[in-house]
């Protein structure tokens, strides 16, 4: 099998549904890698979905219960912190005094599957796992015009609304009340991805040149109105940091540190009575330049694919003329044990999705390929994820623990 930045590798052997061998396949490059175990979703006990129905339950929006156990407040501010994975931040305490002083009372929760930015806004926003609101990763196929949708740039002539028709916490919050708001880079305003994700909420944009005192005093502003209000916040830098120069990177450390200090001044200036909420959308993980296959330059894992979508570290398959059972054998005799690979009714039969509605059930592929330790599969249809260094998506520790610190 051809690696991305030269060499070859030798198949890795059989796969066997739900292997979790301690011994990487790759050993041999330096020395026994213990594989990460794979993290299924709590849904609708700590996943990121349940993050606004519990803080919704304390402001009294009917239907909304608060698994999470969070202090009762008339206001919250809920930052999302992109690539803020658990680990990540465990692994990074002295660069983020703020967040760490908050890690005592702290606890991890999981994003959902799979661990991608589209996917958990939208699971934040809706209150809902991948398997209801249907925004299934970051390229997906839409079933019915048969193309490939780019969730983040919004690519195809798709109505958000229509493509995510489930009512958003926002638009509850809004009808029972409560003053919502979502403060967010101006850019995003009109988005897909806002629209599905989002929606109800009123949107307050700045500039990516606004300094941080401009942020949070708009954030300060927002989570004031009304009697009982709730505010959305996104930061991105970590994730941009992460992509571009690796999570284990000093850039990184440095956007972590800059956005730790953004927060500890946001703190400052919320009044008491307003409960701060940080969480992530994902965690991440470096790959190694001999450690990414390109799947074009395997002319085996190609057989009997349609369609390929989603990311370097969870692909999709679409099969449509070939039996999905058959492609999963030939894509996990390859792989072998860098990879969970499943079919999709074994992976929804395994939880990674939720519930699973029949209106979003053909945007999943047909097989899942999840990759372990520090592995990733590229191709030659996504010619923005060769140049990333951080990436994230598949089901391991690093990828699906995000934390939940309250402020």
């Amino acid at each position: 099998m051809t690696i991305a930045n030269g060499g070859t590798i030798a198949n890795g052997g059989t796969f066997t549904s739900g292997t979790s061998s301690p011994v990487a396949v790759g050993a041999a490059m330096g020395g026994p890698r213990r594989l990460p175990e794979m993290i299924r979703p709590a849904y609708q006990r700590s996943t990121l979905a349940d993050v606004l129905p519990s803080a919704c339950a304390q402001l009294g929006v009917p239907g909304c219960e608060d698994v999470l156990g969070l202090p009762g407040s008339q206001r919250y501010v809920v930052v999302l912190v992109d690539g803020l994975g658990w680990h990540l931040l465990r692994r990074a305490v002295r660069s983020a005094a703020f967040l760490t002083s908050l890690l005592g009372d702290a606890r991890p929760i999981t994003a959902g599957v799979p661990s991608t930015t589209v996917t958990s806004l939208t699971s934040l926003g809706t209150g809902l796992p991948p398997g209801q609101h249907g925004m299934a990763g970051y390229t997906t196929r839409v079933p019915d015009l048969g193309i490939v949708l780019n969730a983040l740039y919004w690519d195809v002539p798709v109505d958000p609304r229509d493509y995510q028709p489930r009512q958003t916490i926002f638009e509850r919050a809004l009808a029972a009340g409560v003053a919502v708001t979502s403060v967010s880079p101006q850019h995003f305003a009109t988005s897909g991805l806002t629209i599905a994700a989002q929606r109800g909420a009123e949107f307050v944009g700045f500039a990516n040149k606004s300094s941080d005192r401009r942020r949070c005093e708009l954030i300060t502003e927002a989570a004031l109105r009304g009697s009982r209000s709730l505010v959305y916040a996104y930061e991105r830098d970590l994730d941009h940091a992460g992509h571009a120069y690796g999570c284990e990177s000093g850039d990184w450390l440095d956007a972590l540190t800059q956005i730790d200090r953004r927060l500890a001044l946001l703190r400052d200036l919320l009044p008491d009575e307003v409960t701060m909420i940080i969480t992530g959308d994902h965690g991440m993980v470096d790959i190694r330049p001999g450690h990414r296959f390109v799947a074009e330059d395997e002319p085996d894992l190609l057989v009997g694919v349609d369609a390929i979508a989603g990311e370097a570290r969870f692909r999709q398959l679409y099969v449509d003329r070939d039996n999905p059972h058959l492609v999963a054998a030939r894509w996990a005799d390859l792989l072998g044990e860098r990879a969970w690979v499943r079919t999709r009714d074994d992976a929804i039969d395994d939880g990674w999705f939720g519930p699973v509605e029949d209106r979003v059930r053909e945007r999943f592929g047909h097989v899942l390929v999840a990759l372990r330790d520090d592995w990733a599969v590229m191709t030659q249809t996504q010619t923005r994820e060769h140049g990333l260094v951080g990436m994230h998506g598949s089901l391991t520790p690093a990828e699906m623990t995000v934390p939940l610190l309250v402020g």
